[in-house]
């Protein structure tokens, strides 16, 4: 596994390409403080030379863009599935991060026993819904509101997964000092904070819906671990996280309604919009996901209804997607009316840990 970068695009395929993904994700993980997923997604990589079964076959043999799909996080999350359920019991040690086994040894033991519960992982993509990541969602909207955007907010949110996002009106923000939302808050954020503080307004979520071609119900355990074997299990507090995200949304379920990104914002961008409110379209970690054509109706349809925007009515787009080149994530804006051009708030850890406020 090389310590260098591969160059390649979002869109490459073949064998090349599956190389280069798993090497390319090893680095992530590596520099986003995930050692153990690093170790699980290299020993992945160990198989693929000369496949011994249908799940390493399937990965090696990859059809589509493996780095799109996020090929090694499918194939890590089935491995980190097992583990949590205690089926696979030699995983322990990786897991534990343990020093002087043989890695390549145990992965390829424990996929050739469970091959058929390995399988169905590599179908569909990661779901990583991390609550973490809506204090840049707050600090978004802070910003918005500084430039006089009225400060009540309408949030649609795309790639919703089980809805921590949407439920983001219930949690305390404390960025930098700037204090946002219910003490104490259904969970409470933190997060180390680089460079000047956000503007300091008081603003209200009006109400929140989102999205998913594949919706998380939260209160089903089954649903539950699936989401829990994304997580990295370096992240200890996001394991607390998500168990409060559980508690919350059996309390009340986040509205998410089963659609694809460019329909359900299509659909929602048709309907009335309050005077005095601020309607966003946000989402974290889901633009690579998205087909590209349903990236390019969703821009269409953002920048229809900009071109629609008043004072009064305004529309803005808040995104937190990977920059896979530096290794972390861009918090990008969008607001109208205007001209409606990105501008790079700051950047963020992947999972909420710090945040770079670059906005002047």
């Amino acid at each position: 596994m090389s310590e260098r970068l591969q160059p390649m695009e979002l869109g490459d395929t073949g064998a090349d390409a599956v190389r280069g993904a798993f090497a390319n994700q090893v680095l992530y993980c590596r520099a986003n403080d995930a050692p153990v997923t690093a170790r699980i997604v290299a020993a992945i990589a160990t198989l693929l030379g000369a496949p011994a079964s249908g799940f390493a076959r399937r990965i090696a043999e990859w059809q589509g863009p493996p780095l799109a799909d996020a090929l090694p996080l499918r194939a890590a999350g089935g491995l980190h599935a097992l583990h949590l359920a205690g089926i696979a019991h030699e995983l322990a040690p990786i897991y534990a991060d343990a020093e002087g086994i043989n890695d390549a040894a145990i992965i390829a033991g424990t996929v050739q026993r469970h091959e058929a519960a390995l399988l169905p992982w590599l179908d569909g993509p990661p779901q990583t819904n991390e609550a973490g990541r809506s204090s840049n969602f707050i600090a978004a909207m802070l910003w918005l509101a500084e430039q006089g955007l009225p400060p009540h907010f309408q949030c649609l949110e795309i790639g919703s997964s089980a809805g921590i996002n949407l439920m983001l009106a219930r949690y305390h923000y404390d960025l930098a000092g700037v204090q946002v939302g219910p003490l104490p808050g259904a969970m409470a954020f933190t997060p180390e904070w680089r460079g000047r503080h956000p503007p300091q307004h008081k603003i209200e979520i009006a109400g929140t819906k989102g999205c998913d071609v594949a919706p998380v119900d939260l209160s089903d355990p089954a649903q539950a671990l699936r989401l829990k074997a994304y997580i990295w299990p370096e992240h200890h507090i996001r394991f607390a996280r998500m168990e409060a995200a559980i508690a919350a949304a059996t309390a009340q379920k986040p509205d998410i309604v089963h659609s694809n990104a460019a329909d359900f914002v299509e659909a929602e961008l048709a309907k009335p919009q309050a005077a005095g409110t601020t309607r966003v379209l946000m989402h974290s970690i889901v633009w690579q996901y998205v087909p590209a054509d349903q990236q390019a109706r969703v821009t269409a349809a953002m920048e229809a209804a900009g071109a629609r925007a008043t004072a009064d009515r305004p529309l803005a787009w808040i995104a937190l997607e990977a920059n896979r080149t530096v290794h972390h994530h861009e918090l990008v804006v969008r607001h109208w009316p205007g001209d409606g051009a990105p501008k790079m708030l700051g950047r963020a850890h992947a999972h909420g840990a710090w945040i770079e406020w670059l906005a002047g």
